[in-house]
């Protein structure tokens, strides 16, 4: 073999200029495919509809629980650290919170500018070193992450469409009309409601969520999709339509609100109802129907908001005179 010297460097030919441009697009393509995508920038809190959701509720612990009740808090922490990279299966809350996601997704396709989306907080009790686990199990389902009550049951909601149902009266609503059930019974209420049909009632603690759900909504109105809209809201009152629907509507009515269904029970069970529609969450007062909600699979959360939250006082039983 010749060893000889490299040859010399020479100057580049005609169209050697253009001909490097192509190269370096395609380099520069090829090496952004390769770059990781960035995920949707969170909007600003004072822009967004800000969701908080406990772990407990986002994701299963019950393991984990089981171990720091049995064990204590120094073999919880270890259990975690050994199973940090292991993400969490997922909680009674994880579809509402896909489902919001959901939601985001068309918004920013719809409205590219816009920051009016939902802005999805965790919210969380955990020793710091189970933080690394949290956020791996946010990272392995692509969550931005009221602590609320697990069904009894599993049920298949949609991941597409956000359906959120909520009671009315301490919810949406004030409780002035409990008041007058609590106080005076069923007839003076239905009286009262018939009186007041046309006085707005106050508003409650959950009425600026459906004034928000209200907001996002109308922005897929604008665009010709109403009937895709993927929110979808409920009344669900124990309420008569016909003896005390109409205020419960024209409240409504007046904050410039609606609900796409409006159903009212007459006092009768939710929970049966609430499987048929399947929300992903359902807001109530009354622990009771909190409670018939989860024993057929629905989502439920506790608002403790109003008269039904005070301890009922309790007669003291007149004792029989002694006998003689």
């Amino acid at each position: 073999m010749e060893s000889g010297k490299p040859p010399e460097p020479r100057e580049p030919g005609p169209g050697a200029e253009t001909a490097a441009v192509p190269r370096w697009a395609e380099a520069r393509t090829f090496h952004d495919n390769l770059t990781p995508k960035k995920k949707p920038k969170s909007p600003k809190p004072q822009n967004a509809v800000t969701i908080a959701v406990s772990s407990r509720a986002l994701f299963r612990m019950d393991e984990e629980q089981r171990i720091y009740a049995e064990q204590g808090v120094e073999e919880y922490v270890r259990y975690q650290l050994e199973h940090e990279n292991e993400p969490f299966s997922p909680g009674p809350a994880f579809p509402f919170v896909k489902a919001l996601e959901a939601v985001n997704r068309q918004l920013r396709e719809l409205y590219p500018d816009s920051e009016d989306l939902f802005d999805i907080v965790l919210v969380t009790n955990n020793h710091a070193q189970v933080g690394v686990r949290l956020i791996n199990s946010i990272n392995h389902y692509g969550i931005a992450a009221a602590t609320v009550f697990s069904p009894s049951r599993d049920m298949a909601v949609s991941q597409s469409q956000l359906r959120v149902a909520f009671d009315g009266d301490a919810v949406l609503f004030s409780d002035e009309s409990e008041r007058i059930v609590k106080a005076h019974g069923l007839d003076r209420f239905f009286e009262h409601e018939k009186t007041h049909e046309n006085k707005p009632l106050a508003q409650g603690p959950l009425k600026g969520f459906l004034e928000a759900l209200g907001r996002l909504q109308k922005k897929f109105y604008s665009k010709g999709l109403r009937l895709e809209c993927p929110i979808r809201t409920y009344l669900v009152t124990a309420r008569s339509a016909a003896s005390s629907g109409a205020r419960a509507l024209k409240t409504l009515r007046s904050w410039g609100l609606e609900t796409d269904e409006a159903l009212f029970l007459a006092g009768a069970p939710k929970g049966p109802l609430l499987e048929k529609i399947r929300p992903h969450i359902f807001f109530d007062d009354q622990m009771f129907h909190v409670a018939g909600a989860q024993e057929m699979g629905t989502v439920a959360a506790h608002v403790p908001y109003g008269v039904a939250q005070q301890p009922r006082r309790t007669v003291p039983m007149k004792q029989a005179p002694a006998a003689q």
